[in-house]
């Protein structure tokens, strides 16, 4: 447990550790989405690997503290994920430096700039995929806590399908053919989900138990 000056409890030490590496994964997780990476037959936004670990540690910490704590995590996931897309704007805003270095200038707005349109398809993609995650890993676990490997599995990659389908269809929708971008992108998302998830949730639950041991 992480203690206040007092002696009080606070916060299990997993809790507090995952929590501070989930909002830094919130953040950079569509700043890495700005690249599609191929992935042998696979083409997929890398912004990919930062949100399946979001999956994973929400899915961690519902294992080690219950539901209501992943459910939390995922709440305040919204405060540096928005606190963040509204720097970038104020950023954007202000005038630049001319002694930048010149491709920098060009760059910085490609890669940060997203629309007001594909910010908002963020946020909705973040907070239903993620709580949705959180809803099945929960559920599946029926009070035995068994299969952690198939329960990551699984909720990881249903709350894929779901992220994709919304972020897509609310970004592109009415812009350009979203049929097979979606498709593509499911596929990727749902083959990451099996080959990743499975190793690493036992290794965030392992870590999570040994922090809350003190070792």
């Amino acid at each position: 447990m992480t203690t206040d000056p007092g002696g009080g409890r606070l916060l299990p030490q997993s809790l507090f550790a995952f929590s501070i590496f989930y909002g830094g994964m919130v953040c950079i997780a569509g700043v890495l989405g700005v690249k599609q990476v191929a992935l042998g037959p696979l083409a997929v936004e890398a912004g990919i690997f930062a949100f399946l670990l979001l999956v994973v540690v929400s899915s961690a910490v519902a294992e080690l503290h219950g539901r209501a704590a992943a459910d939390r995590l995922v709440r305040l996931g919204f405060v540096p994920l928005v606190a963040s897309a509204l720097l970038i704007r104020l950023v954007l805003a202000l005038p630049v430096d001319q002694g930048m270095y010149p491709p920098a200038i060009d760059a910085f707005p490609i890669v940060l700039g997203q629309s007001a349109r594909m910010m908002i398809a963020g946020l909705i993609a973040y907070g239903t995929s993620q709580t949705l995650n959180v809803l099945i890993f929960s559920r599946l676990a029926g009070g035995s806590g068994r299969l952690l490997w198939l329960r990551a599995m699984v909720a990881s990659a249903a709350s894929q399908v779901v992220d994709t389908l919304l972020f897509i269809s609310i970004s592109f929708l009415g812009e350009r053919a979203i049929g097979p971008l979606i498709a593509g992108q499911m596929l990727a998302k749902v083959v990451l989900s099996i080959v990743l998830v499975p190793p690493l949730i036992y290794g965030f639950v392992a870590l999570g138990r040994r922090l809350d041991r003190g070792r």
